[in-house]
């Protein structure tokens, strides 16, 4: 028999902690909130599981939610993974919804978050979409790899990455009890071909003569590439700047933060040839 009573409970408006017995406790906060924690210990080491709050769970259901944590505990399975799986474990489709909505926050365009879905939906979800995140084995992720291991090695290291970004938060949110084995599964898998290295960079002393070829017929291509050499950027930020980014009065193109790897504005200085010649060159074809 425990030692509060639901009259107490009800009664109890002291910020403090109130025994019920059995590792339960009444939790009352300064504010005036009520919610139940089970202690449990084992081995040395104490954990407490909150069961809920007094508004929502009643004493009774506090106590058995208590027995069952006690119970599983002494059993040695984990509490938090056992309630998930009551709760019910979301598929691996479910899963990689709830990854990629959570990580779009951090993406810095939506280019990203379409090739996910686009390599999820093509190499992954067609064999392993509608399992439980608990339900995937290595050998799984491993079959489904071999496919385009070797005809697409890029490709097949997204997808793997991929995969374990899922599986990592399905472990970290409780809905699985071990990680997936990501380095065991690549061992497993032949080794892929050797990729060529980046492009030999231009000598120094070659850049001149390359520009002045550049000059020899218009067109967006060669603009962009004398434009990207003159001011040292990225391709990207090249191929992505909008109009409204370059100030020709006071020769100033600035880059705003969200297109920038480091996320911080970056201003570059144009020089005549640059602000004058490249973009008014590139204004005309526009115009045109």
């Amino acid at each position: 028999m425990g030692k509060l009573s639901a009259t107490a409970v009800k009664a109890a408006m002291r910020p403090g902690r109130l025994g019920d017995g059995d590792g339960l406790f009444l939790m009352i906060q300064p504010g005036g909130g009520k919610s139940w924690v089970c202690r449990v210990q084992k081995n040395g080491t104490r954990r407490d599981f909150g069961l809920g709050s007094v508004s929502k769970v009643s004493l009774a259901t506090a106590r058995e939610r208590a027995r069952e944590i006690r119970t599983w505990v002494e059993l040695g399975l984990d509490p938090i993974f056992e309630r998930r799986k009551v709760r019910g474990i979301p598929t691996f489709r479910q899963a990689s919804a709830k990854v990629i909505a959570a990580n779009s926050k951090t993406w810095r365009n939506e280019k990203h978050e379409k090739q996910w879905l686009q390599t999820l939906e093509t190499y992954v979800f067609p064999q392993i979409g509608d399992l439980q995140v608990h339900e995937i084995t290595g050998p799984m992720i491993r079959n489904l790899l071999s496919d385009i291991w070797l005809a697409k090695p890029e490709t097949a290291r997204r997808v793997r990455q991929r995969i374990g970004t899922v599986l990592d938060w399905a472990y970290a949110s409780g809905y699985r009890e071990t990680e997936a084995p990501m380095r065991a599964i690549t061992k497993g898998l032949p080794r892929q071909p050797k990729q060529d290295g980046h492009f030999a960079a231009m000598p120094y002393t070659k850049v001149s003569a390359f520009m002045v070829k550049l000059t020899e017929r218009e067109s967006f291509s060669r603009l962009a590439l004398r434009f990207a050499i003159l001011t040292a950027v990225r391709s990207g930020e090249v191929r992505g700047a909008a109009w409204e980014e370059f100030d020709l009065e006071e020769k100033l193109w600035t880059i705003p933060a969200s297109r920038m790897k480091a996320s911080r504005e970056h201003v570059i200085p144009l020089i005549d040839n640059v602000s004058h010649g490249t973009i008014d060159v590139v204004t005309r074809h526009r115009m045109i």
